[in-house]
């Protein structure tokens, strides 16, 4: 089967609608954050619910003494679909703030987006929640960011330099390890529900559910 175009479909306007999420992913340094921040919804970060950094699930990478933090082992899952369920039934929630550098929850602050039928939930990880968010009835969308990945990496390196998120020793081995896996990451991540496709694509595919109306692909045989 092979994804070759799609088409809009309308949503009914006489019930209420409930406030949905679009799961945002992608592999990191793809321009998910950025790319939520142009859509002008509220923006949940689910980088703030990785695991601290003195958790004993923490998964390592293999043959090597480092925290493997790609790995969806080294985030709690269930306390980010909590905060989204929160958010679609009452508009506020409590979130944690992580800071990346130390890899430690430094506290909590209150998310309110009030009546706003839309929001955007980010992640490196978010894939991994479309299957609880859709059965729960929260989903709008589930979108998966690609690219090159040379420029990839040198975007993810550059901002985790800027931002002194870990040792540079780290972070190139990090970031050349992420580069040969950048495909395999995103064929996951389409094979979890994601759809994807570049940033023109997916701020369409935002607007389109700000609207109220939804994309379905089509599949036809080669």
């Amino acid at each position: 089967m092979r994804r070759n175009a799609s088409h809009w479909c309308p949503v009914s306007s006489h019930p209420p609608i409930p406030t949905r999420v679009v799961l945002l992913t992608g592999p990191s340094g793809s321009g998910k954050s950025s790319l939520a921040a142009r859509s002008g919804l509220p923006v949940l970060s689910l980088d703030d619910f990785y695991k601290e950094g003195d958790d004993p699930t923490l998964p390592l990478v293999t043959g090597s003494t480092d925290i493997d933090w790609d790995s969806p082992r080294a985030w709690d899952a269930d306390a980010a679909v909590t905060a989204i369920a929160e958010l679609c039934r009452k508009g506020r929630t409590r979130v944690p703030v992580y800071d990346i550098a130390t890899s430690a929850r430094t506290g909590t602050e209150s998310l309110d987006i009030e009546r706003t039928p839309l929001f955007v939930a980010e992640g490196v990880f978010a894939a991994d929640i479309v299957e609880r968010c859709r059965e729960l009835g929260v989903l709008a969308d589930a979108l998966c960011l690609r690219g090159r990945p040379s420029t990839t990496f040198r975007r993810r390196l550059l901002r985790d330099l800027k931002e002194g998120r870990k040792s540079v020793p780290f972070l190139l081995r990090r970031g050349w390890r992420l580069m040969r896996a950048e495909r395999t990451i995103v064929t996951r991540q389409a094979a979890l529900g994601a759809h994807p496709c570049g940033k023109e694509e997916a701020l369409g595919r935002l607007a389109a559910a700000a609207a109220g109306r939804c994309v379905k692909a089509r599949t036809s045989t080669p």
